[in-house]
């Protein structure tokens, strides 16, 4: 599993903490974001930090700012051992 794909199975899992099984269906809105069928495991080909910035705006759509604060939120301890470069837009 990739930092990337770290990233985007605990912004996924922390939405479904406060909004329910809506979180997967809206993941699974974001183009590129693959999602098993157990809900469990996601992949994001090619490393592409695009499908992170979706998935933050998919819920940023839906939900306002607050998920998008949320996102950054529950990954920032991830996000803080990557080079700034590395770093979805939307999570700096």
């Amino acid at each position: 599993m990739t930092t990337l794909d770290q990233i985007a199975i605990r912004i996924i899992k922390e939405q479904e903490m406060i909004i329910g099984p809506i979180a997967w269906s809206e993941a699974g809105k974001v183009e590129g974001l693959e999602i098993d069928a157990s809900h469990k495991a996601v992949q994001i080909p090619s490393n592409n930090r695009e499908i992170i910035d979706r998935l933050v705006q998919q819920y940023e759509e839906l939900f306002g700012r607050i998920s998008h604060e949320v996102c950054r939120e529950v990954v920032r301890d991830i996000t803080s051992h990557m080079s700034p470069e590395e770093v979805p837009e939307s999570l700096k």
